[in-house]
């Protein structure tokens, strides 16, 4: 009787979820997906085209302006194609059954999200995750956040973002892979791998959306959202490239940028988006807007009014207008005028209701609603312990003397700095879903290391920053900053007395999470705040000092890299980051990252980068020669040169191997180098490859990375470690715009950063 029971029970269940399956969606899907969409579109008035291309916001986060009105009314009649800022499977699916219960033609809707590191369980900021350069670490982190935000309901997420940068000042370098064209490359391909993986239609996968195209890392001043403006050879030699590598991945979107290039906003721009993107990449997928970026065609002065903005946007390439309703509210007008066709809007209508078909939400729009799967996979153990690993393999360790780390788990340490206790901080800015509540602490990640082993002394010792103004200025768009009453002068003073009772002090210092991101441009690139105040007083007790530096850019530290004892960069590093952080400082971890955006010794070198090219009177050193490209009060060169970090143990190079002195275009050039481990500690090193074109028909960079390899040495251990080039690798856009390689001389570059090099010349026939 009681086995009938659990049968009975079995059958209505499934019965019943069945049903729930698929009351009010759509038949399945054929396999062709152009006449499934042609015959779709056939039904569909005008109107509800164009619904298809407004993406409205609901629910959870405002990341912009502007709120969507009458949101549930707008679905109801067909006039609405996505939703982002909407997650988990009970919200998703009230409005997917509106979407497909209550609409004429049942079309499901794209569900979207901002999951730029990570969607519960979060991982170290973009920049950070870059300084690890273990792509597969990287892909990891995005299959992790993809299975989280499909679990959770979404399926399209607005990353990665690609936007190379050479400016620490533009708050949204935290969201980047940094400088370099050839590494953003290659982390945007992990990052779509990750997401997508090889089936869209999966319910463990989501729809990348390569962002933000274009150039938006080069805005001028490094002020968020400004002016670009760059030679087309700078933007396909440089900028272009991390976006056409994504595309080449399979990225099924796009997301068009903010600024204006050389005159005409991104959004505006056809040239960008059809020339560029559609007809010289062969991009067949969704074009996004960011958020209201087509409102934004007025006041950037390209568009008289939004109707003019929806006729110059569609035109351009836009298939999903952002929040803004520029398309809903003025497209129906523009047909009976003229200025826009029907077929113009079908192209648009037709990749948005593809974008949809490739993720099988006409065979089931449910699938990503699930909430005994979002119970089972959110922020399981095994993803914590991803998160962890990952953290750890981004921190760079920037300075080390005396071998000050690892920490001993022995004595007495003296824990100070705003950012010690915070939990806040540790995931970071746009930081998604994720639970800042649920992040550990470095004060936490300590004791959890070192148990009883080691007493903790701590003392805040300064706020991140007292200056009212930027405290109103972040708290009003969570910044979450906890502000000490006390004075300056008290909060240094019990510090000093924590460090004088304390073996070593280790002092977590840096940026607040809010001073990062969108809308975080800042102007000046020092530790913020009394927090210099404090560690000048901490120098002078005469203890070990230890800084745990937390920022979202690069930094100019040329006072802390010179009095402190050991730097260790660790970004923000996501809900694991305070056993992370321990992991590192007491030993269980070999730091191994490498920076991959140069850090300045004064804000005044910026834009600062490895890559630049020379001058007609390169400056060599000599304090006396005055008329060459120098400046009067401070070096040339960075604090911390691109791909520079350092290790519990040391590495050296022999000199590169050539397998010839000369070769052709059709030939490859294998370049061989013994990289040995002469510590006593096992450690991974980052060997990098970097070429120059010593002369062109255009002027070239003094170096340019090609290659590079992670490995790991045993203590004591050599390995060879072999690059090959090819022809592309030496080819670049010559004077007349056409991509090829020129005859000549070329040095190669092997070592451990940009800086610190052996080298090997040949010869291209």
């Amino acid at each position: 009787m009681k086995q009938t029971l659990i049968i009975f029970i079995i059958l209505i269940s499934f019965c019943t979820s069945f049903a729930q399956k698929k009351k009010g969606a759509a038949p399945a899907q054929p396999k062709d997906m152009n006449t499934f969409v042609n015959q779709l579109m056939g039904q569909m008035t005008l109107e509800e085209k164009i619904g298809q291309l407004n993406l409205v916001s609901v629910g959870f986060d405002v990341t912009g302006p502007i709120v969507s009105k009458n949101v549930e009314e707008k679905i109801q009649k067909g006039l609405v194609g996505g939703v982002f800022n909407t997650f988990t499977p009970v919200a998703v699916r009230k409005l997917q059954q509106m979407a497909v219960e209550k609409t004429r033609l049942k079309i499901p809707l794209l569900f979207g999200y901002d999951v730029i590191h990570g969607h519960r369980t979060i991982f170290p900021i973009p920049l950070g995750l870059s300084a690890s350069w273990d792509l597969q670490a990287i892909e990891r982190s995005a299959r992790i956040a993809g299975d989280e935000a499909s679990a959770d309901g979404l399926n399209w997420v607005y990353s990665p973002m690609v936007d190379i940068s050479r400016d620490p000042r533009w708050g949204r370098i935290a969201e980047s892979a940094g400088e370099d064209p050839f590494y953003g490359a290659r982390v945007a391909e992990a990052m779509v791998r990750g997401y997508q993986g090889n089936d869209l239609t999966l319910a463990n996968t989501v729809m990348a959306c390569v962002k933000h195209f274009a150039l938006y890392g080069a805005a001028q001043a490094g002020r968020d959202y400004h002016t670009v403006d760059m030679s087309e050879r700078t933007m396909r030699q440089e900028y272009l490239v991390p976006y056409k590598a994504a595309i080449d991945a399979g990225s099924g979107s796009v997301m068009s940028s903010f600024n204006d290039i050389n005159g005409i906003p991104a959004a505006a721009n056809q040239w960008l988006l059809t020339d560029v993107l559609r007809k010289q990449w062969g991009f067949t997928g969704l074009v996004a807007t960011d958020y209201t970026a087509l409102n934004e065609l007025v006041p950037h002065g390209i568009a008289a009014d939004e109707k003019e903005a929806a006729e110059l946007a569609l035109k351009a390439g836009n298939d999903m207008d952002m929040v803004g309703e520029v398309f809903l509210n003025n497209l129906p007008q523009l047909v009976k005028e003229g200025k826009v066709t029907e077929s113009q809007i079908n192209d648009a209508c037709k990749r948005v209701l593809e974008a949809k078909f490739k993720l099988g939400l006409f065979d089931d729009p449910y699938r990503y609603v699930d909430n005994q799967r979002a119970s089972q996979t959110l922020m399981k153990k095994e993803y914590r312990d991803a998160a962890r690993d990952i953290a750890r393999r981004s921190m760079v360790l920037l300075k080390n003397t005396n071998n000050a780390l690892p920490l001993k788990k022995t004595g007495s340490i003296a824990l100070v700095g705003p950012l010690a206790k915070s939990q806040r901080d540790m995931i970071g800015n746009w930081s998604g879903a994720g639970d800042w509540k649920k992040a550990v602490s470095v004060e936490q990640g300590i004791r959890n290391a070192v148990g009883n082993s080691v007493k903790i002394n701590y003392a805040k010792g300064a706020n991140i920053t007292d200056d009212e103004v930027l405290v109103k200025r972040l708290n009003a768009h969570g910044g979450d900053l906890d502000i000490d009453t006390r004075s300056s002068e008290q909060m240094i003073q019990e510090a000093v007395d924590v460090a004088k009772g304390s073996d070593v002090v280790v002092a977590v210092v840096g940026e607040s999470q809010g001073m990062t991101g969108e809308a975080a441009s800042r102007a000046e690139l020092n530790i913020p705040g009394k927090q210099l105040d404090l560690l000048k007083a901490l120098k002078q007790t005469g203890k070990p000092l230890v800084i745990v530096l937390m920022s979202g850019r690069p930094l100019a530290i040329s006072w802390e890299d010179e009095n402190a004892d050991a730097i260790l960069e660790t970004w923000f590093a996501g809900t694991e980051a305070g056993n992370a952080i321990a992991d590192v400082l007491f030993g269980a971890y070999n730091p191994s990252g490498k920076i991959t955006a140069t850090f300045p010794r004064e804000v005044g070198q910026v834009p600062i980068y490895y890559s630049m090219k020379n001058t007609g009177r390169p400056y060599g050193g000599e304090m006396l020669d005055k008329y060459k490209s120098r400046y009067l009060d401070v070096p040339n060169d960075p604090l911390y040169p691109f791909g520079f970090g350092l290790s519990y143990t040391t590495f050296e190079y022999s000199e590169p191997k050539l397998n010839s002195s000369e070769i052709s275009t059709s030939d490859k050039l294998t370049v061989t180098c013994t990289v040995t481990n002469k510590g006593s500690v096992d450690g991974e090193e980052v060997v990098q490859l970097y070429v120059r074109d010593i002369s062109g028909s255009v002027t070239r960079p003094v170096k340019e990375l090609k290659g590079f390899q992670k490995i790991l040495l045993k203590a004591g251990e050599s390995r060879d470690v072999t690059f090959t080039l090819t022809n592309s690798d030496l080819s670049f856009y010559r004077k007349d715009m056409s991509f090829g390689s020129e005859p000549g001389k070329f040095t190669v570059f092997v070592g451990g950063n940009s800086r610190d090099v052996k080298h090997a010349d040949f010869n291209l026939k």
